[in-house]
């Protein structure tokens, strides 16, 4: 599958709540959505143990890459103890 340029990032960024930063591995995707007229951008942090044992589903948190931060929320866990990330508007990639 191939992305555009801006609408993909997979490499390393900082994760920071109010409580809480940790540095993990992150591929991020996203796209234009016509319905809301938004860009919404989503992926999955790494499974990591210190991201396990200092962030919970729910929290709000900033992702920041070499290419910029935006403000994003962490759901579900997957099987491989990955979170779920997701944000609306300019993506931090």
């Amino acid at each position: 599958m191939t992305h555009e340029p801006g609408e993909a990032y997979d490499g390393v960024a900082m994760v920071s709540s109010p409580d809480a930063t940790a540095e993990v591995g992150v591929r991020l995707r996203g796209a234009f959505q016509p319905i809301d007229g938004r860009f919404h951008w989503y992926g999955r942090l790494a499974s990591d143990s210190v991201v396990s044992e200092r962030f919970s589903s729910g929290t709000t948190v900033t992702l920041s890459t070499p290419h910029g931060s935006a403000a994003g929320r962490l759901s579900d866990v997957d099987p491989w103890g990955r979170f779920r990330v997701t944000g609306v508007g300019r993506p931090p990639f």
